[in-house]
This record gives C-alpha cells, structure tokens and sequence, in this order.
C-alpha cells in the first residue's frame, strides 16, 4: 500500500480521535445546569410586583408608601428619568424582567436592608438578578440626581443659608452645620483593620453638610472608618476648598445687635474637627449655668444638631443604613 495512503488514512483516524476526546472534555467540563428557572420564579407571570403596586394604588391604606418608602408621584417621576437607563431588551429564550419590577427591588433594598437572598424570595428573581438590579439603579440615580445636591457658588448664596439659620435656630453667621456618619459594611476582604471604627464595627464615612432646612449641600462617602471625622474632612473637597479659601464665602459682618466687632461666616462641628477661622465648635470642658460659654455651646449645639437630625431622618426612611450592608 502507498505510504501516503497510509499517512493519510492514519490522520484521518487520529483527527477523529481528537475530535471524540475534545467534545467529551468540553462535555465533561460544563457543569449541567439543574433547572432553567425555578417553580417560584415561573409564578412570577401570575402575580409580580407590578400587580402587587397596582393593587397598592387601589388601595388607600398607606402601604403603598412605606413599601416604597416615597409618594407614588415621586416614583413615577424617578422611574421614568432613570427608567431607560435600566430596561433590558427580551430575548427568544426568555422575557426580561419589567424597568417597574428592577427599580422596586432596588427601593426595597433600600428601605429594608434585606439580604439579596431574602429579596429574591418576595420579587422571585435570582439573587444574582436582584444584585445586578441594585447596582445598575443606583447607577441610574446617581447620574440622574447628581444635581440635586450642590453646594452655593456665590456669596449671596451662602447668606440666604445663613439668613435661615438665624431665623430659625437662632445662630447667625451659620453657613451649615458639618458632620460625619458611619455606614456599616461588612469587612472587605484582606483590609486588615483601615475600616474598623472607634465603635468597635467595620463602616465607611459619610460626611455631610446641611443647611438650616435639613438639605444637604454637600456629601462625600467612600473614607474608612478608622479615621476621624477631623482627618476625613481635611481630606474632602469642601476641606481643601475651605483651607485654599475658595468656597466663595460672604466677607466678615458685624453680628445683629453688635454694630462694632466683625465676625466671620463659620460652619458648626463639634469636638472632632479643629478650629478654624470658618469653622466653629464648642467649647471644652464642664462650665457653670448661665456662663457665656455655657450658653455658646448650648446654642452651637442647637445649630449642629441639624445635621444628626438629617441622618436621623435618612436611616428613618431608607433602614439600610441601620445594619451591615453584606457586601
């Protein structure tokens, strides 16, 4: 027989060997998925969260707010801004989940807190689904409303904030009371101890400016929670902005009822962050009732507590920020 009739048939073989012991590697390799879609997620057709919010609209008893945790105009409002930035297109396998369904579970993360586990039981989607719901609607937000919070670019209008303050808490000269708050997380990998706090838990920093109305005007987040609120300021925008005098602060004026001492526009914190010349915080130490210094922290305090009151009122409406974030 001819050599090459021999090589030839030999590679023939050997090319359909390969073949066989590839397709039962790859075989062999990709795990069998055990089921496409789970019994309780096929109910998702019959009653979703779709239905369930329409029969909270025909429903006057409040609930439809506390599960979304806003009127339901301000959640047509955001859905439709964010609403094209999260929709998934259907596919010839499966429909994909409605833009309604992927901003509620986001808003229940929320307002609860619950594990994505937990949620993927109430809006019958994967964990791995409501994750990816979460992040891609925050995502949303942010480049939706990231103009809502700003802060005054001009001296006017730094004393509108400071006209309010007197009026209403009766501290002139006040620009916005300053202060840090601690978002629990659940320790990152391989961080050692950079977000284990004075509070014996793991966070990161938020720190907020508010003004006279609750509002804030300022938020930086993301600082480990081992350093001080002091030491995260100084590391903030509006830190550096203060120190390089660039904020656009109003000049020195002469405080109501004192036509002869300037005094000059200042923020409120309490004993983390250091004095300055725009920044103001109580005195130390224990003094008498009815000395001047007793009465300057009690009205200092009455300024600053603006911003507690604002953190208050977002862990009250998003509960969230009350435990770990397990992520």
């Amino acid at each position: 027989m001819d050599s090459r009739v021999v090589a030839s048939a030999a590679f023939v073989v050997l090319s359909g060997c390969m073949r066989r012991i590839k397709a039962h590697q790859v075989q062999k390799a990709k795990r069998k998925r055990r089921w496409w879609m789970t019994s309780l997620n096929r109910s998702r057709e019959r009653y979703n969260v779709s239905i369930m919010i329409e029969d909270l609209i025909r429903e006057p008893s409040g609930r439809l707010e506390n599960f979304l945790r806003m009127s339901y105009t301000d959640f047509e409002f955001l859905l439709n801004e964010v609403g094209h930035m999260i929709g998934k297109k259907d596919t010839q396998l499966r429909r994909a989940i409605s833009v309604k369904e992927r901003f509620c579970v986001a808003l229940r993360f929320f307002a609860s807190g619950d594990s994505f586990v937990s949620l993927s039981y109430l809006f019958k989607f994967s964990p791995q689904t409501v994750s990816r719901c979460v992040f891609d609607v925050c995502d949303a937000l942010i480049s939706v409303l990231n103009h809502q919070i700003k802060m005054p670019r001009s001296s006017n209008e730094w004393k509108k904030i400071a006209i309010e303050f007197e009026n209403r808490w009766n501290f002139p000269h006040c620009l916005g009371a300053i202060d840090g708050k601690h978002i629990l997380i659940q320790s990152p990998m391989n961080s050692g101890s950079d977000f284990f706090n004075y509070k014996h838990t793991f966070s990161v920093v938020m720190m907020g400016l508010v003004d006279a109305n609750y509002m804030f005007t300022y938020v930086d987040v993301g600082c480990q929670g081992r350093i001080s609120d002091g030491g995260v300021f100084r590391n903030t925008v509006l830190g550096r902005k203060l120190e390089e005098n660039r904020l656009m602060l109003p000049n020195d004026e002469t405080l109501p009822n004192h036509t002869q001492t300037t005094f000059p526009y200042v923020f409120v914190a309490d004993d983390a962050f250091a004095l300055g010349p725009h920044l103001l915080k109580p005195f130390q130490g224990v003094y008498e009732a009815g000395s001047d210094e007793r009465v300057f922290n009690y009205r200092l305090s009455r300024a600053r507590r603006i911003v507690e009151n604002a953190f208050g009122i977002l862990a009250s409406v998003f509960r969230v920020f009350r435990a770990p974030m397990l992520l």
